[in-house]
């Protein structure tokens, strides 16, 4: 079974940085379409940004310029670096896996807190 465990959330002024890790069981970061997602208060879960399993990558407009995904196949790493963070960038984030392009596994999530 897929374990996902995220780790790099906090609480940060508006500004500031923060980078996310996402550590994967197994052998599946270089072959499986892995991403991340934002959950905030009374919101649906959004896509922040992912990694097709062909590599390319893909934002939401809200958050161009200001993340990069990246991965670390050697580590089964992948990572969100966040810069410029906003208030609105307040969320849990979730790091995802689509497994054979079926099966989605999720991680815990990791609290991402921007104060003003």
């Amino acid at each position: 079974q897929v374990q996902l465990v995220e780790s790099g959330g906090g609480s940060v002024q508006a500004g500031g940085s923060l980078r996310l890790t996402c550590a994967a069981s197994g052998t599946i970061v270089s072959k499986n379409a892995m991403g991340w997602y934002r959950q905030a208060p009374g919101k649906q879960r959004e896509l922040v940004a992912a990694f097709s399993s062909g590599g390319r990558t893909n934002y939401a407009d809200s958050v161009k310029g200001r993340f990069t995904i990246s991965r670390d196949n050697a580590k089964n790493t992948v990572y969100l670096q966040m810069n410029s963070l906003k208030p609105e960038d307040t969320a849990v984030y979730y790091c995802n896996a689509l497994i054979g392009g079926v099966h989605d596994a999720w991680g815990q999530g990791t609290q991402v807190t921007v104060s003003s």
